[in-house]
């Protein structure tokens, strides 16, 4: 199992030197966000050129000797502009050719997968009914991106239809071909055991780490709630293949901007390394 960082965990760096930090972090790969107004590369930029931004990127990838352990995109900061799901026609034509684009950058930079927002409720309509036209909204994403052989998944976040892992496991099931990017800090942060979102791990293509406890979705690792010693090993134990990426933000939202990114996901590195291993790991303490 290989490592990833994500290149928002430093928002404040400039992009080419997020990829040298991870590189000096000797983690492998690189998750890639294009999260819109407000990433280091956005895709309202990207857009107006593809291909020069493809080249830009892949120089990156080259020059750090790192690799694209996923390509993750966001229309906005707002959840419910351009959502896959959302009942007005003209967003979903806007949504279908974001996705169209995004999917063009990822099959230049040859992304073994994309991660998307699943969607939301909208007003008072059912939570099936919502989740039901996610699934088809989404099959036909799945499709226009195995034809590159690239793997589509979401990920399940707060503020989402699929706010508990039960209804994550129905968009799944109701998705053929469609994955998870799990990161089980949205669920620990709504009060669920870890037990509880465990069996959503045989879904998982992707796999975001952090510390979370319940009502903090993002926390120091030492008090984090999340067993990620267990998480490890069962994911050995099914054969998942996919990257572990280790997924500290800086952000307002959910007060995630109070933890010191760098220190904590050197910690979380060195956590997995010794799992994946088989060795005992014990952090290290801070001096007084």
């Amino acid at each position: 199992m290989k490592l990833a960082c994500a290149d928002f965990t430093w928002p404040l760096l400039p992009h080419p030197r997020v990829f040298e930090l991870i590189r000096l972090l000797e983690i492998e790969g690189v998750d890639l966000a294009l999260f819109g107004g407000r990433s280091h590369i956005r895709p309202e930029v990207v857009r107006a050129d593809v291909p020069m931004w493809a080249g830009i990127l892949q120089e990156r990838f080259e020059r750090y000797g790192l690799e694209l352990a996923d390509f993750y995109f966001q229309p906005w900061h707002i959840f419910d502009r351009m959502a896959p799901n959302h009942p007005d026609p003209r967003e979903q034509e806007e949504s279908a050719a974001l996705f169209r684009d995004m999917l063009e950058l990822a099959r230049r930079l040859k992304a073994p997968g994309i991660t998307m927002l699943p969607g939301l409720r909208f007003g008072d309509e059912s939570w099936d009914a919502s989740i039901r036209r996610s699934a088809e909204a989404l099959k036909w994403r799945v499709d226009a991106a195995a034809k590159y052989g690239i793997a589509l998944s979401v990920e399940g976040h707060i503020g989402s239809h699929v706010d508990s892992p039960e209804k994550l496991a129905t968009l799944v099931e109701l998705t053929p071909g469609l994955q998870l990017t799990l990161d089980y800090t949205h669920f620990t942060a709504m009060g669920y055991a870890d037990a509880e979102i465990e069996p959503l791990l045989r879904y998982a293509r992707h796999f975001h780490c952090r510390g979370a406890a319940k009502g903090r979705l993002q926390t120091p690792f030492l008090e984090s709630t999340i067993d990620y010693r267990r998480v490890i090993t069962r994911m050995m134990e099914i054969g998942y293949k996919g990257y572990f990426g280790l997924e500290y933000v800086w952000t307002n939202w959910q007060d995630c901007n109070r933890c010191e990114n760098t220190c904590e996901t050197i910690i979380y590195r060195d956590l997995a390394r010794a799992v994946i291993a088989g060795q005992e790991y014990t952090p290290p303490v801070s001096p007084t």
